[in-house]
């Protein structure tokens, strides 16, 4: 993940540029650069390993002036963080040009050009995509139509920005899979992978949609799909504080998060899938070699987190084979451990400072894992800086301690990366391609599961007076189940517990009665047949059953049973669209009991001591 800034203007870009770089750090912090067209007619570029502070004190001493520019944060995929990695690229003095994004053809591209006399400074794929342009600009003379030439080679996700000294009034830039945004201005225009980058200079944007070109100059905007159609995309005007800490129209802060997951979810796969594969080199550099290794995983976590860990192991045992065991990282670091060869050690952690698990992945290090992966929301946080690999949710913010858009983040990470290695063990590109479009039909699942939400605040209702709760799911709906009584104790104080529906008759079911409200998970599954006859146990017993169902799963409300349909989805994802709704219960029963939703009683949001 990398960020992205341009600008078209009549004034001086240069710190416009600098300031765009510093509010997208949080999408890559390895290096930092740009290249400026100065009065000259020359580029001038600036290119610097670490963050945008290093940048900036170079730029001090030798300042990049001119009225058109590009610049960039990198997370490395290809080669090393190093100054001749960073971007921007260039081909020759002339043509520099940024990107977003993997090309997955690129080493293909590379020997092509070789072949063609074009020399290589970097181990990037961004520096095939310029030369690549620069090819087609030799006999096209047009940066636009070399440009467009140059993309329909490309295989992967990407979003380019490009300039040309040539042709020094503009910047050409597209999207295919990675993000990328205009901001129309008033005798100046710019790009930006995210609105925030460009909130300074405008409040106006235009988003490109998948396949778009455009043609950024100082007084036009010029847009084309990818049928070469010109087309005009809608200018929005960005109304919220740019402040995470305003909640906006919503009361809480744990509700605008819960709303917030449809487009979280959205960033946390931009520039990692195609439409039918996983791009793993978005896990980090020789991400590849390392999961043809794997031939074990041990996952790592506390709390929400630790249950995210629950439901990737069903996936990894089901999806990759291999076996995977998960555990709650205060309990790992206190006993032996018995290491089996090449065990991936696979941390989760919203703030990536979460002190139990920052020592056990020290403790791991020592101990002779194959390498470690972190999960994590914060760039630049310890644990991301001490794993070897990293995939970063694009969560933002989150400041409910409840943890809501962290966990559904997390859930959707670690499935990209359970594709990753289950492609190294046997998956198939069909069966790859059909998690993918499950994998990419998410957001608009999640949109509709929140569209539940008067109905379950109605639902709420029957929980006021309750002082327990029993939540039941079965497979990787379990851990669902879990986190969703972890929740409703979170913040609205009631004693709840999970299990998995199949040990009711193991002792939970001597709690139940009519005091004993009984919340399950019910998707369309293998086990959907093993859990009604569980909610028949329940039901026997006098216990009141609310059931979160398939629609298709033949599950109706009844006295003493409240069935809320959810939307038709794919088993896989499951676990991650039916946290919505217990989400969405647990909020609406604190509200009623007048707790202290965002702030509930002893709890903080980043634990940081044992």
């Amino acid at each position: 993940m990398c960020g992205i800034v341009g600008a078209v203007s009549e004034r001086d870009v240069q710190g416009i540029l600098l300031e765009g770089l510093r509010r997208l750090e949080y999408r890559g912090y390895d290096s930092a650069g740009m290249a400026v067209l100065g009065g000259n007619g020359e580029i001038s570029r600036a290119r610097e390993v670490g963050k945008v502070a290093a940048l900036s004190e170079v730029l001090v001493q030798t300042p990049n002036h001119g009225t058109t520019g590009i610049a960039h944060t990198r997370w490395a995929t290809h080669g090393q963080p190093s100054k001749l990695n960073a971007h921007p690229h260039m081909s020759g003095d002339r043509l520099a040009i940024v990107h977003n994004g993997i090309i997955e053809n690129y080493q293909e591209l590379r020997d092509q050009l070789r072949g063609d006399g074009f020399e290589f400074t970097s181990q990037t794929d961004t520096e095939v995509v310029a030369h690549l342009i620069e090819r087609y600009f030799r006999t096209t003379g047009d940066l636009f139509k070399a440009v467009q030439q140059a993309i329909s080679e490309l295989r992967g996700a990407f979003a380019l920005a490009v300039l040309h000294a040539d042709e020094p009034d503009h910047v050409v830039v597209c999207r295919e899979g990675s993000p990328l945004v205009i901001g129309v201005g008033i005798g100046e225009n710019f790009i930006a992978s995210d609105q925030l980058a460009l909130l300074p200079v405008t409040d106006r944007f235009m988003f490109l949609e998948e396949g778009d070109m455009a043609d950024i100059r100082t007084n036009s905007i010029k847009i084309w799909d990818r049928d070469n159609h010109p087309v005009e995309r809608k200018v929005t005007r960005f109304e919220h504080s740019m402040d995470s800490a305003d909640k906006g129209e919503y009361r809480h802060y744990m509700l605008k998060e819960i709303y917030e997951q449809p487009r979280v979810i959205q960033a946390t796969m931009e520039g990692r899938v195609t439409s039918s594969k996983v791009l793993e080199q978005a896990l980090g550099t020789d991400a590849g070699q390392l999961l043809e290794s794997i031939r074990h995983v041990q996952i790592i976590a506390c709390g929400t987190s630790y249950h995210a860990g629950m439901v990737a192991r069903y996936w990894i045992e089901d999806l990759a084979g291999i076996p995977c065991s998960v555990e709650v990282a205060s309990e790992f670091r206190y006993r032996k451990h018995v290491i089996q060869p090449d065990t991936l050690f696979l941390c989760i952690s919203q703030s990536g400072e979460t002190a139990d698990t920052l020592a056990a992945l020290r403790q791991a290090k020592k101990a002779g894992f194959r390498a470690a992966l972190a999960i994590c929301n914060v760039p630049g946080s310890s644990l991301v800086r001490e794993s070897d690999l990293v995939i970063m949710t694009q969560a933002g913010p989150e400041i409910g301690v409840a943890s809501t858009k962290a966990f559904t983040t997390q859930l959707t990470a670690l499935l990209l990366f359970t594709i990753a290695l289950a492609r190294h063990n046997g998956l198939s590109e069909e069966r790859e391609a059909e998690l993918v479009t499950a994998l990419r039909a998410l957001p608009g699942q999640v949109e509709a599961a929140l569209a539940l939400d008067e109905a379950i605040a109605e639902l709420s209702s029957a929980f006021m007076d309750k002082n327990h709760s029993l939540f039941l799911g079965r497979g990787a709906l379990f851990p669902v189940a879990l986190e969703g009584a972890l929740k409703l104790k979170e913040i609205s104080y009631i004693h709840a517990e999970a299990y998995p529906a199949g040990e009711l008759k193991h002792g939970p079911l001597a709690l139940v009665d009519s005091e004993m409200p009984v919340v399950t998970v019910a998707p369309n599954n293998d086990l959907l047949e093993k859990l009604k006859s569980n909610l028949e146990e329940v039901r026997a017993r006098g216990g009141e059953l609310f059931v979160f169902a398939d629609g298709e799963s033949d599950l109706a409300s009844e006295p003493g049973v409240h069935v809320m349909q959810i939307p038709a989805v794919h088993p896989i994802t499951a676990p991650i669209v039916y946290t919505i709704p217990l989400q969405l219960l647990s909020y609406h029963v604190a509200v009623l009991k007048g707790t202290d939703v965002d702030q509930p009683r002893n709890l903080a949001k980043s634990v940081t001591v044992e």
